[in-house]
């Protein structure tokens, strides 16, 4: 297996525009944005294992990408509770956000495999 980042980065660029809409449909939005973004990178790497990995490698860096973002926010929001609120609130929003990362890259991975799948 290896990393196609062209396919990775457009994957990833795909969940987010699909995630951005799929707030209106909080958790069946988040997982059809992974969904469909890991189906793009795994066309765009073909095979299916190939398709799996990079769709997972896509998932994940935008769960992330994701995941700062919200950290970055709390972290502003706590501040109200003084500099230590803030980072406490960073903190805490960063680690949830990883780890709902991990379980969503799944999803993508799963939609990578089928999306290699259909270029073999």
């Amino acid at each position: 297996m290896s990393t196609n980042w062209r396919a990775v980065g457009i994957g990833f660029v795909v969940m987010l525009v699909v995630g951005t809409f799929g707030l209106w449909l909080p958790i069946v939005g988040q997982v059809g944005a992974g969904l469909v973004g890991g189906f793009v990178a795994g066309y765009l790497a073909g095979g299916v294992g190939n398709g799996a990995w990079n769709g997972l490698v896509a998932g994940s860096l935008s769960g992330i990408a994701v995941s700062l973002f919200a950290a970055l926010l709390g972290g502003v929001i706590g501040l109200a509770g003084g500099p230590l609120g803030g980072i406490l609130g960073g903190a805490g929003v960063f680690l949830v956000g990883v780890f709902i990362t991990l379980l969503f890259a799944i999803d993508s991975a799963i939609g990578g495999a089928l999306g290699g799948l259909f270029n073999r």
